[in-house]
């Protein structure tokens, strides 16, 4: 009985392995300029748009570019990201959000003349955290990996060897929307290609444990 439980569980693994279908996801602010082609999505971000809390700043917004699905359980998602971007704070990535107050984003961002992988957490108030990078580079894939209450940051340069750069605190058992965004908080707007979207489905952590205990062989 536990192998075929396994089996079954692996199948379905195996299924969700694919690109999502891009078309069928929904926009948060959709931008006035976007295309869907060949399972990559290309947009011009929107000018003077971003994603902050109150901290530091003393300002909330809310209003960049989101393309969204939800998911409800625990997943590995990744993207690779590639944009020609121009003036401090341009940005693009992965976000992760519940509502207005709880969210993250985690990308590359051009600041001071140099890229840098940028990660945003968000819970009522915003914290931000950023790795330098001693060169530009032209991609950079994200990966996110939610199990029970925490979500894990990865970047990679070749999709190979990935290294983490954030662990972050988000409520388990709620429904998440993930997807693709970008931001540019003091420029006019630049364009953004993501590419290879891909959200793979998780069997729940508490619910395998409690199979390997009460199982029989």
């Amino acid at each position: 009985m536990k192998k075929l439980i396994f089996a079954v569980l692996a199948f379905c693994g195996w299924q969700t392995l694919s690109a999502q279908t891009l078309e069928k996801m929904q926009w948060f602010n959709e931008p006035s300029q976007w295309e869907i082609k060949d399972k990559t999505l290309s947009m011009f971000v929107t000018p003077h748009s971003d994603y902050w809390r109150i901290s530091h700043y003393g300002f909330t917004v809310d209003d960049a570019p989101f393309l969204y699905a939800e998911y409800g359980g625990e997943f590995e998602a990744k993207v690779k990201i590639s944009g020609d971007y121009r003036v401090r704070f341009d940005q693009a990535g992965m976000m992760l959000r519940i509502d207005h107050e709880n969210y993250i984003k985690a990308g590359i961002e051009y600041v001071d003349g140099k890229f840098n992988l940028s990660t945003v957490v968000t819970h009522h108030t915003s914290d931000w955290s950023v790795i330098a990078l001693d060169k530009p580079v032209d991609c950079i894939w994200i990966k996110a990996v939610r199990r029970l209450d925490a979500i894990e940051i990865f970047y990679s340069f070749d999709d190979v060897t990935y290294t983490m750069m954030r662990n972050a605190w988000m409520p388990d058992n709620t429904p998440i929307k993930v997807g693709l965004m970008g931001a540019c908080p003091d420029g006019e707007g630049f364009n953004v290609r993501f590419e290879h979207f891909s959200v793979k489905h998780l069997p729940d952590k508490r619910r395998m444990e409690w199979l390997e205990k009460n199982t029989e062989e």
